[in-house]
């Protein structure tokens, strides 16, 4: 699409230069695996609260968001708003509390102390499937677009694929927990500032500046949140993309799984040491996915208004102008903003939503394998760097194997790591509220869990956004009732581990 101009370039070596930086700083001090994966549980909440943000917000949502501001409406805003005001409650009260008092390293310590080390295990693995085949897909879909915008040649979008990988794979393992967050929090800074200024360039081009867009937006009705059929139990509402019921179904079932039992987010809970700290960290990242979500989506629709202002060319054309619609925020700037630095500013944006989600998820798979599966604590620190390598590895080798897998294998592998997490979270609420739950109920509400799921997935064409309720609820409910059929836990499993309020 474009070449970079020389700014463009200081730009993104600069970028990458302070994130190397930092993960050497990081790196001084480490004693231990609890330095290197919960970083001594001693980190600054407001920091980790910032980091927790630039995790959950993927390269896709940087793409994605001004996609649906300049294509569509508001209305992915209430699937964001999910987060702060149903997600979080959720999290301070059960999950947040929870994982600090038992003081786990590994998430699905619970699990084993609740249901023994079979549950453990299975719940280390399905994180495992779940974030090797987010990130691998991930990692494609941003070399993918580096493609398209900087105009690669195949040779080079598989150097460029690699080499992002092979960055964040460097700094995860010479930082741990403390490089991914502190690279984190820089990240979210990068992605801040690149949408703030391409909000500035998308308006100061629109004539009559700010009055001029909120105009254009409006006639247009850009800001409509809420579309809902009368009818509420019409098929339109449950199938539609854009309803109260999708976006209730994002958050319950692809979001909610996300922060409350992926090991990734456990450890930014426990790393802050204490349950304020923890509860710290919930708010704070939720206040800023609400308040960045808002502005990614502001800049679609300014970019919409800069292109359908009078006299304006229209709305470019996927397929025609760019490859896809979530290429317009890139598509934007390179033709409006040429050589100025601000394009150089978006790929750094872009390599930030990447390796922050690569190095969360290298640095969490790593962590489980560890103390679910190997030594924990006893393990050797150099050990534990040599594995973080090899999987750095294996997502860069998943992130090749993508394209070669079928042409929607993106939506395949979100379906089956929201799959995953969802029967997660299952066994999690299995433990939590029910006093009869056992490992025999467990396992059978699993064994049922996946059959639905794969019954709906193959008979049906039910949207991907409600499989996870169809993996979630046949195993939570299988499972407490096969649970009746077996004798109870024992009392010492049931110790602090059921669902009881915690005060400070």
């Amino acid at each position: 699409m474009t070449d970079l101009g020389f700014i463009d370039w200081c730009v993104c070596i600069a970028y990458l230069a302070v994130v190397f930086g930092l993960a050497f700083k990081s790196a001084g001090g480490q004693q231990n695996n609890e330095d290197y994966f919960i970083g001594g549980r001693s980190m600054n909440w407001f920091v980790v609260g910032v980091s927790m943000f630039a995790t959950s917000f993927s390269a896709i949502s940087f793409l994605g968001l001004p996609q649906r501001g300049a294509y569509q409406d508001f209305s992915f805003y209430l699937t964001i708003l999910f987060i702060p005001f149903v997600i979080t409650p959720i999290l301070w009260w059960i999950f947040v509390p929870m994982f600090v008092r038992l003081k786990v390293s590994s998430g699905y310590e619970y699990l084993g102390r609740r249901f023994g080390l079979p549950a453990q295990l299975i719940g280390s693995g399905l994180y495992c499937i779940y974030a090797l085949g987010w990130m691998g897909t991930m990692l494609y879909a941003v070399a993918l677009t580096l493609q398209t915008v900087m105009g690669l040649t195949h040779a080079q979008y598989y150097l460029m694929l690699v080499g992002i990988g092979a960055f964040a794979t460097l700094y995860t393992v010479m930082g741990g927990l403390r490089a991914v967050i502190w690279t984190d929090v820089l990240q979210a800074v990068v992605l801040g500032g690149a949408i703030i200024a391409v909000m500035f360039l998308a308006v100061g081009r629109i004539d009559g500046g700010w009055s001029g867009f909120w105009s254009i937006a409006a006639q247009h009705s850009k800001f409509k949140m809420f579309h809902l059929n009368p009818r509420l139990l019409s098929v339109e509402n449950f199938t539609g993309s854009n309803t109260i019921f999708t976006a209730a179904a994002f958050g319950l079932f692809m979001y909610l799984p996300g922060y409350a039992v992926s090991q990734n987010m456990i450890q930014r809970y426990v790393c802050a040491g204490t349950l304020a700290g923890g509860r710290g960290v919930v708010i704070l990242s939720a206040a800023i996915n609400a308040v960045l979500g808002l502005l990614f989506l502001l800049v679609g629709t300014a970019i919409f208004a800069f292109y359908s202002q009078p006299g304006g060319l229209g709305l470019p054309t996927a397929g025609v102008e760019f490859a896809k619609e979530d290429q317009i925020l890139p598509y934007f700037v390179t033709t409006q903003a040429p050589g100025v630095g601000l394009t150089g500013l978006i790929l750094a944006g872009l390599f930030a939503a990447a390796m922050s989600t690569m190095d969360s998820g290298i640095n969490g798979i790593t962590s489980v394998i560890v103390y679910d599966w190997l030594a924990g604590k006893e393990l050797p620190l150099r050990v534990s760097r040599i594995l973080t390598a090899m999987l750095g590895g294996i997502v860069i080798g998943a992130a090749i194997l993508v394209p070669f897998i079928g042409d929607t294998v993106i939506d395949i592998i979100m379906v089956i790591a929201g799959t995953c997490l969802g029967i997660l979270l299952a066994i999690y609420l299995l433990g939590m509220f029910t006093r009869s739950a056992n490992l025999p109920g467990v396992l059978i509400g699993v064994v049922v869990g996946l059959v639905c799921f794969a019954l709906v997935l193959i008979c049906t064409d039910i949207p991907k956004w409600w499989l996870g309720a169809f993996a979630m609820f046949p195993t939570f409910i299988v499972g407490a009732i096969a649970s009746l059929c077996f004798p109870a836990p024992p009392e010492s499993a049931l110790r602090d581990t059921l669902l009881v309020r915690t005060s400070e």
